[in-house]
């Protein structure tokens, strides 16, 4: 396990009170003196962050853009992402089962943890100084948002495209997960009877994998009415 003070350089803040920072990386598996009261303030604290700065971002989006895109950058795979980029793995501490099943690189425990760091920030410091953390790590990702990026994700896109044109919603179903716990590819089916398609996606979650096929799934059923006006014209 690296020094909490490799950690403290990663996430750009100094703790006076390291205590915080270490119960803040410390899985329930570990002790009692855990992090899931610190990620349960992280939690309050990154949803506000992240939907501020997505309501200065631009005025054109409504509540219901600004609400997806939020769900998208402070779900579990997005925290994970940015766990796995400052390799809070290697700070992180559990019970000797966790750790031996690779609970080190799972994406609901950095996730947590992330939250958890976020929390401790505001513990010792107030709102401004988590603010100003959560904000440097996620810059990577605020910077690429573009006005189609904050756009509907596929699942919704497809779900809206299917109702206007009197179809029913689409179905989801898990063909295949392969792979470690800690490391597990997820194989997903999309199904659109009435169209007869059915086509997969995979990701490294559930929830990625039903995009992906999601996706695909809108091309098939964009290019399926597109044919059926062609012949329509003719």
């Amino acid at each position: 396990m690296l020094p909490l003070e490799t950690l403290e350089q990663k996430i750009g803040y100094t703790f006076k009170n390291r205590k915080l920072l270490q119960r803040a990386v410390t899985h329930r598996s570990f002790g009692a003196e855990n992090n899931e009261r610190l990620e349960f303030l992280g939690d309050s604290v990154l949803n506000c962050v992240i939907g501020q700065a997505l309501f200065l971002r631009d005025a054109h989006f409504n509540e219901g853009s600004l609400s997806r895109v939020r769900a998208n950058l402070v779900c579990q795979d997005a925290l994970a992402e940015i766990a796995n980029r400052i390799v809070l793995s290697d700070h992180l501490r559990l019970g000797e089962g966790e750790m031996k099943t690779g609970g080190a690189h799972r994406p609901s425990i950095q996730s947590d943890a992330m939250e958890a760091i976020f929390g401790a920030i505001m513990t010792e410091s107030g709102f401004d100084a988590a603010k100003a953390v959560i904000l440097r790590l996620y810059e990577p990702v605020l910077s690429q948002l573009t006005p189609e990026r904050m756009g509907k994700d596929s699942k919704t896109q497809l779900q809206e495209f299917l109702q206007a044109h009197h179809i029913g919603l689409p179905e989801y179903s898990v063909i295949d997960i392969r792979g470690a716990a800690h490391d597990q590819t997820f194989e997903c089916e999309c199904g659109i009877k009435k169209l007869s398609i059915a086509v997969r996606g995979v990701g490294k979650n559930r929830r990625t994998a039903e995009q992906v096929a999601a996706k695909r799934a809108l091309e098939l059923a964009i290019e399926y009415f597109d044919k059926k006006r062609g012949h329509q014209h003719d």
